[in-house]
């Protein structure tokens, strides 16, 4: 029995590792624009049933409780804190932040729609509105040469001011996608999301219109990564860690007295 106690230990000392991986990565993303925190989900491990509730202890009687002892934890999933970011001016005509639900558009490389809350966008040579590593943005928007000034409204019309007109020229709309099950969107990497099975289907409508939030001119969404909190947490899991680590050790001990004693 004692070597089940140091599995059990192991199980949560593997789990409190991977826990303190997903706290690290919080925090090396906390100036990262757009992000959000994860959060770690544990669940327990099978149980051994040794003498089940309600088994019969006498002809009129019965067990009240079980006797059940439990293998240990396991990190179940991970899941994406979609809480909003603070929002971090700068001035910047092609900044966007989003105010409320919805999530930006670009086409990847590989073909797929990729969603993200990073709003830093730049104008390729072509005059098109893409990412900062030059992923065209969804619909795909030009800017016309030579133009003055640029402004985005909040339900997303993009116009610009060409010089020698007086009434700004309307040149696109930019949309927002939002899911039925945020959590089950696939993270890989470059602040992008996409579409599961689990998330559904995207849903597409302008900003400020059923229920979608609204855009922002010259400013982007910081990380909505809370750093004393994610402190808290780590401290906490650094505890966990030592007191499986400690089972181990007691149970090592207890088993070297059994040897030297009987």
């Amino acid at each position: 029995m004692s070597t089940y106690a140091m599995h059990v230990a192991k199980t949560g000392i593997n789990s409190q590792q991977t826990k303190m991986q997903i706290i690290a990565n919080n925090l090396a993303n906390v100036n990262t624009n757009g992000f959000k925190s994860d959060r770690a989900n544990f669940e327990t491990l099978l149980y051994q049933i040794i003498r089940p509730s309600g088994e019969q202890t006498s002809e009129d009687t019965n067990l009240a409780s079980g006797f059940a002892i439990g293998a240990g934890t396991r990190l179940l999933n991970t899941s994406k804190v979609h809480s909003q970011g603070s929002l971090i001016s700068t001035e910047n005509a092609l900044d966007l932040a989003v105010e409320g639900s919805g999530f930006f558009q670009v086409l990847l490389p590989d073909g797929r729609i990729g969603f993200t809350r990073n709003g830093s966008f730049a104008r390729s040579a072509e005059g098109t509105i893409t990412t900062q590593s030059g992923y065209v943005v969804q619909p795909e928007i030009q800017i016309p040469e030579g133009v003055s000034q640029i402004n985005i409204s909040q339900d997303g019309i993009v116009s610009v001011q060409i010089p020698g007109q007086v009434a700004a020229e309307e040149v696109g709309q930019l949309t927002l996608a939002d899911f039925a099950n945020r959590q089950g969107l696939e993270p890989i990497g470059e602040n992008f999301l996409v579409e599961t099975p689990a998330s559904g289907p995207a849903i597409v409508a302008n900003p400020f219109a059923e229920g979608f939030g609204k855009l922002i001119q010259g400013n982007l969404e910081g990380s909505n990564v809370n750093v004393v909190q994610e402190l808290v947490d780590m401290i906490e899991t650094q505890r966990a860690y030592e007191v499986s680590s400690k089972s181990i050790t007691a149970v090592d001990e207890m088993m070297r007295f059994i040897s030297q004693n009987l």
